[in-house]
């Protein structure tokens, strides 16, 4: 269900099983592989095929999406592809009509290998995984490239010059950057010795008028109080940063360091929200947006409502955890305010079915979730999972893990119809602890229930219900 994301990794968990994903250096570069090529397409007609690799694209090396975007966006490119089946390196001349697309699906927005971290940041969730985790789990990516293509939050701190000016020369805007502190020897203290150099970096991209979308990972002790301040002052200062995206700190119980954050401390989550507030009414006071934006997870510690829509200012961080807890109480409240006939069909259909309807969820989303499931029209009930799996204060939706699901629901699931949340599972249908999908459906079905996954959000998920139960709309 759509709910906060522990910021620290909030994109991480969103990208967490990128199979095809791979740090710098770990295997030889030879371009892009192509996945999928468009019937009758201009890639078809020239004879490429799905698991050739485009090796350059107007005389130069495709190591990444930009470059692609960048030299074939005329309607005419010259090609080399290498054929692995027989070793081949052959010239390519594509031609296109005005609009319309090569008809190549790549398998990855990178590749030449991922960039990854050279910081020592404290508050690593990549560090805290469980030692059995998959290798692509605690890959820890920094790449610039993907902070433009996808979101990804980067702290520049291993951009070299010629990096700076390609941003700054292809106009890569927005960049997602981690600020965490300004004073220089905290940053050191959170982020290790490289931290000056993504300073240095961020100021020379904003003078060049690069936007930003910044994020502070706020940290009990370290990061917050008085630094804090400094750096929503340094924020304030300098326009070119749009949004501020303030997390706090996630933590497991496979690590040593933190045993406490802003979700067991209601009183500390409610001053971050009265230290944020004056920042967010002079930043709309001047430019018509909040630009400072806390966490979902300020607000459920808080025990606080969160903010109306409008102060999102369009959710430009709502895959960091931003906004997601109004965004899904608005559209639930809408939902009952319009489809109620809707929730009752599908609660007639589950009674002719003999069917008692119950949706997962985690712990900080239980309430949020039962807000539509558990509505009288519907009559569900939401079972909050809690994350033995990772411990700490994981306890969000996107997080459930399939141990945890198998321990905790009963072993007798007759008569039950069980809505699985679509985002704990990754592309490749597999959840965090390594079952697959089709093994964690086989296994609750073996138990008698009905298991169906759905998307995050209400209208969603009630889509999918109608649709399994035969609804007319």
């Amino acid at each position: 269900m759509a709910e906060p994301t522990i910021g620290a990794y909030a994109k991480a968990a969103s990208d967490y099983g990128s199979q095809s994903r791979r740090a710098r250096g770990d295997e030889g570069f030879k371009g892009a592989l192509v996945t999928a090529v468009r019937p009758e397409s201009p890639a078809d007609d020239a004879g490429i095929e799905a698991g050739m690799y485009v090796a350059r694209v107007a005389g130069k090396p495709l190591t990444d999406m930009i470059v692609w975007l960048w030299e074939a966006d005329e309607d005419e490119v010259e090609l080399v592809v290498l054929d692995p089946a027989d070793g081949s390196v052959n010239p390519c001349a594509l031609e296109r009509y005005p609009g319309e697309d090569w008809g190549l699906t790549f398998d990855d927005a990178v590749f030449d290998g991922m960039r990854t971290c050279v910081n020592a940041c404290v508050f690593c969730f990549m560090t805290m995984l469980p030692p059995e985790s998959r290798k692509t789990l605690t890959i820890r990516d920094d790449d610039y490239r993907l902070s433009f293509l996808q979101g990804n939050f980067v702290t520049l701190t291993n951009m070299s010059d010629a990096d700076v000016a390609e941003v700054i020369e292809k106009n890569l805007s927005p960049m997602n950057v981690s600020i965490h502190a300004i004073t220089p020897e905290v940053r050191r203290r959170l982020i290790g010795r490289n931290a000056p150099r993504g300073i240095e970096v961020l100021e020379r991209l904003m003078a060049a008028g690069i936007e930003i979308h910044a994020q502070i990972v706020l940290c009990p002790g370290l990061n917050d109080g008085a630094e804090l301040t400094a750096t929503l002052d340094y924020c304030e200062r300098h326009e070119q940063i749009t949004s501020l995206g303030i997390v706090p700190l996630g933590f497991t119980k496979h690590q040593k360091r933190f045993t406490s954050s802003y979700s067991d401390d209601e009183s500390a989550a409610r001053a971050v929200v009265r230290q944020v507030r004056p920042y967010q009414d002079r930043a709309h006071e001047r430019f018509g947006r909040h630009t400072f934006q806390l966490s979902d997870e300020f607000f459920l510690a808080a025990r606080l409502d969160p903010p109306p829509a409008d102060f999102y200012d369009g959710y430009p961080q709502f895959y960091d955890g931003i906004g997601m807890i109004r965004s899904y109480m608005d559209e639930t409240d809408e939902l009952l305010s319009t489809g109620e006939g809707r929730l009752a069909a599908c609660a007639a259909a589950l009674g002719r079915e003999g069917l008692a309807l119950q949706a997962l969820s985690g712990t900080a989303a239980r309430d949020t979730v039962a807000r539509l499931i558990e509505a009288p029209a519907l009559g569900g009930r939401v079972v909050a999972i809690e994350n033995r799996y990772f411990g700490g204060n994981v306890d969000v939706t996107g997080l459930i893990c399939a141990e945890d699901v198998l321990a905790q629901l009963p072993d007798e699931l007759a008569g039950i119809m069980l809505i699985l949340p679509s985002i704990m599972f990754n592309a490749a249908g597999l959840t965090l602890d390594g079952y697959h999908r089709d093994d964690l459906l086989q296994r609750l079905e073996q138990r008698g229930a009905r298991p169906r996954i759905a998307p995050t959000t209400p209208s969603e998920l009630i889509e999918v219900l109608e649709q399994d139960l035969g609804v007319a709309r």
